[in-house]
């Protein structure tokens, strides 16, 4: 459970493509929905949780927080609660969803814990915005439906590709003792 080379190497290297995903663009997904895009930033966290546990998810989930609120053009996004304390919680809960339903195969544990990090980025980060007075909550509902859908359809495919590429090309798999 705690932090070892390969964890802190992880957590880098996972951290790094959160800030890449932003920093270029790539991490906005284009929907045909009123929201516009889809945000993957959060899936490095989910996969981080997945991979190595509630700790690495944590700590990119932390990377992708301080990108957000260092990088915020909006001023939600310019308070640290809303865009770095929701942003710990991915990983963590992403983690432990995978953990329990792994045993009912790797993609559905795969496709549940990217479900369960985008409904807690989202929910959290709603929650925070409309607890500190920048949103009214049926603002957040709408925002919250017709952004939560579709980025938790994209998570879960880029969270289960990812998973079953990395389970192929490492071992993953058999060394988590995922079926």
């Amino acid at each position: 459970m705690g932090l070892n080379v390969r964890r802190i190497v992880i957590s880098g290297l996972l951290g790094a493509v959160a800030i890449l995903l932003g920093a270029t663009g790539l991490g906005f997904i284009p929907v045909p929905t009123p929201a516009a895009h889809a945000t993957i930033m959060h899936v490095p966290a989910v996969i981080g949780g997945v991979l190595e546990g509630p700790v690495v998810g944590l700590l990119v989930g932390l990377i992708f927080g301080l990108f957000s609120f260092l990088r915020a053009t909006n001023p939600i996004f310019a308070d640290p609660l809303v865009a770095i304390l929701p942003r710990l919680f991915i990983g963590v809960t992403s983690a432990y969803a995978y953990r329990g339903l792994r045993r009912l195969g790797m993609v559905p544990g795969l496709a549940v814990a990217a479900t369960v990090g985008t409904l807690t980025n989202t929910v959290l980060v709603l929650a925070m915005a409309v607890l500190r007075g920048y949103l009214p909550a049926p603002v957040a509902w709408a925002v919250g439906f017709t952004h939560g859908v579709p980025e938790i359809i994209v998570a879960a495919l880029i969270t289960v590709a990812v998973g079953l590429g990395l389970a192929r090309m490492t071992g993953w798999e058999a060394k988590d003792g995922a079926s």
